[in-house]
């Protein structure tokens, strides 16, 4: 298991977040990833430990077709709205970011956060973007199985998607797009604790657009995530405030 030190980034973040040292901390943790910020990042990182191969460290996500909404503001506002449900149930909560403000940091920074903090689960919240605007749905993206990156973690990640994606299709009602492996995720690639990235639906999608901008909607969101993350961590998912 790859137990790297915190980037310069990694350390930054978790003083932005007011992240605890996790030693010492009772309870389970679950890192809450609000993906991309309010800058694209297009300097490039190593997709997995030892890669030749680089990818760009975010392309800045996606927006409203209606609405123009930043994808950053969206799920930034569910994860702050997941984190606060999270700690009334009694779950340690490390945000790897609280505000859209600046250049994204990458994702191996994302995944040293989450490694550092010996999460129970590392949950990165997206939503999604097609040349289609009648494209639509929910779907949850897990690590693809490769020996040295992922075999540490594989096995707990699906398991945790499909938790995941039970609870936030029931809570979000739009078409349930399943559960999916990735072996091109830099931050799946450099977790050595359980990942997942959920998207919630399509901003380029009218009507879900629309829907998401809605804060009862958010809520809605929050709540299946909340769900889903207390399943993962053997709780009764009942835990999380309505």
């Amino acid at each position: 298991m790859r137990r790297a030190a915190l980037s310069a980034a990694a350390v930054g973040a978790l003083a932005l977040a007011g992240a605890a040292q996790p030693t010492g901390v009772a309870g389970p943790v679950v890192v809450v990833d609000p993906g991309h910020d309010a800058r694209a990042n297009l300097a490039t990182e190593p997709i997995g430990p030892g890669s030749a191969t680089r990818k760009i460290k975010d392309g800045g996500g996606t927006h409203g077709v209606v609405t123009g909404a930043r994808e950053a503001d969206l799920v930034l506002d569910v994860s702050l709205r997941l984190g606060a449900l999270l700690r009334r149930a009694g779950v340690t909560v490390v945000m790897t970011r609280t505000r859209t403000a600046g250049a994204s940091m990458g994702n191996i920074a994302r995944a040293r956060i989450a490694n550092r903090s010996r999460a129970g689960l590392f949950l990165r919240v997206h939503a999604d973007g097609h040349a289609s605007s009648a494209v639509r749905g929910t779907h949850t993206l897990t690590p693809a199985l490769r020996r040295g990156w992922t075999d540490d973690v594989y096995r707990q990640s699906r398991r945790a998607a499909t938790l995941v994606q039970q609870e936030l299709v029931h809570a979000l009602g739009f078409p349930d797009r399943g559960t999916g492996e990735r072996s091109d995720f830099t931050g799946f690639n450099w977790a050595d604790v359980p990942v997942i990235l959920v998207e919630l639906g399509f901003m380029t999608n009218p009507v879900e657009d629309r829907q998401l901008a809605r804060p009862a909607v958010r809520d809605r969101a929050a709540l299946g995530l909340c769900r889903g993350a207390l399943r993962v961590l053997g709780l009764a998912p009942g835990r999380c405030p309505v």
